[in-house]
């Protein structure tokens, strides 16, 4: 039976060193007198961190050790910086995930947000392969006939969304007289855009609150797709997701009334839609 007692530094040295010299755990554990789990514990931290010490107080984390090789890798799969510790150092000392993420940011680790995929079951695959099949045979005249639109909300300073609104309306208001109500206390706006290759473009600041059916008519459609549609002609082609408030019969009667022929759209294939790409530039110039 061994016993329990205090192992410092120097003895914690010599057992790495037996271990280093090809000696089994359980051999070491029986000549030191010391539980199997308790070598292994300090074997597993030792090739983990590269350190053999235990400073009492503090999580013995090396930051050389996770920027290496596979810190990029699990990054890139959303792991934040929390989460790595833990898995990291769960054989250490039991301490608070805020200790744990304050010595990652004192490496230069800060957090990521886990990347949300869109689930795609089956049948969401099938229906995508064959859209990507249907259309691969189209030129770039066919494509110049589309018209790409969705929807995004943006988090922005107040006297950011006054030149934005003032902007967009071209009202003779200036923006330091435009005084603002907002149901919620956050500073967000929704933008609705509509691109085509051809360099069509525009741009509309949807007010606060939820997108119905009724709104995306009366908001969208009338003033903004029917504009495309007259500029286009018979060819036009108009493209919106499977939200729910674009899909309403409401939505789809103001459609066949104004002669506008919607675009089949698989369902939960943001990635097929190029103003994507859109929304990611004008991200980054709002961030700046």
């Amino acid at each position: 039976m061994s016993s329990r007692h205090h192992i410092d530094d120097f003895m914690r040295g010599r057992i790495i060193g037996k271990i280093e010299e090809g000696r089994k755990i359980t051999d070491v554990a029986r000549e030191f007198d010391i539980a199997h789990r308790v070598v292994s514990r300090l074997w597993k931290s030792f090739k983990t961190t590269g350190m053999c010490s235990r400073r009492h107080g503090e999580v013995v984390l090396e930051v050389r050790h996770l920027q290496k090789t596979d810190i990029s890798s699990y990054q890139q799969k959303g792991t934040g910086a929390p989460q790595l510790s833990r898995w990291q150092i769960s054989f250490l000392l039991p301490q608070e995930s805020k200790t744990i993420a304050r010595r990652l940011r004192g490496g230069g680790l800060y957090a990521h947000r886990p990347v949300v995929c869109v689930p795609l079951t089956r049948q969401h695959r099938t229906a995508r392969l064959q859209w990507c099949r249907e259309h691969h045979n189209w030129t770039e005249q066919d494509w110049a006939c589309v018209l790409f639109s969705d929807e995004s909300r943006f988090s922005l300073s107040s006297d950011c969304r006054r030149q934005l609104i003032w902007r967009e309306s071209g009202t003779a208001y200036r923006p330091e007289n435009i005084q603002e109500k907002d149901r919620y206390p956050t500073c967000s706006i929704m933008v609705w855009a509509g691109i085509m290759i051809n360099g069509r473009t525009r741009l509309h600041v949807v007010a606060n609150g939820t997108m119905t059916g009724q709104r995306y008519i009366d908001e969208v459609l009338l003033p903004h797709v029917r504009l495309f549609r007259g500029a286009v002609g018979d060819k036009f082609v108009f493209m919106d997701d499977n939200t729910t408030c674009h899909r309403t019969l409401a939505v789809q009667d103001c459609l066949d009334s104004e002669g506008i022929q919607r675009f089949v759209w698989p369902a939960r294939s943001p990635d097929l839609n190029p103003i994507e790409n859109v929304w990611d530039a004008l991200g980054r110039q709002i961030a700046g």
